[in-house]
């Protein structure tokens, strides 16, 4: 069974996290990086290299809805940025509903007392773990059905 990668696209980064082998839990990778929001040749590169690295068969790109479910710009670039990876990667891009994984993750590194000047590190990490773990459990739902 191929593991599954989460994304959690910003403008300026993109948190990373894979799932076990077993498709139960998520843990955080990396915050891939960039200077300008529409220089994606070495995210995307990086992106293939965890792809063969962790054995990666499906991407969930989280998808930013507002709050009344309408599409906005920042979900516009998701789509896009879902097309691009079909293309470079070959695998299956699923789109997942991130609203509040943010405000989620920022939660989490306040709980863990993370210093306010440190979360912007490992806020788009943990994000994608949030993600992720909600596609997972939704699997473990139709499983149990």
């Amino acid at each position: 069974m191929k593991r599954v990668m989460g994304l959690d696209y910003g403008s300026k980064t993109v948190g990373v996290a894979i799932s076990d082998a077993l498709l139960l839990t998520a843990q955080g990778i990396e915050t891939i990086g960039r200077k300008e929001e529409n220089k994606l040749r070495r995210t995307c590169a990086r992106i293939e290299e965890l792809i063969r690295e962790y054995e990666v068969g499906k991407i969930v790109l989280g998808f930013p809805k507002h709050m009344n479910n309408d599409i906005g710009e920042r979900a516009g670039k998701s789509l896009e940025f879902q097309k691009m990876l079909i293309r470079r990667t070959g695998l299956e891009v699923v789109m997942w509903d991130e609203r509040l994984t943010t405000v989620a993750a920022e939660h989490t590194l306040m709980e863990g007392k993370v210093r306010r000047e440190d979360r912007k590190k490992y806020i788009d990490k943990i994000a994608a773990v949030f993600i992720l773990q909600g596609y997972l459990d939704s699997l473990q739902g139709q499983r149990e059905v």
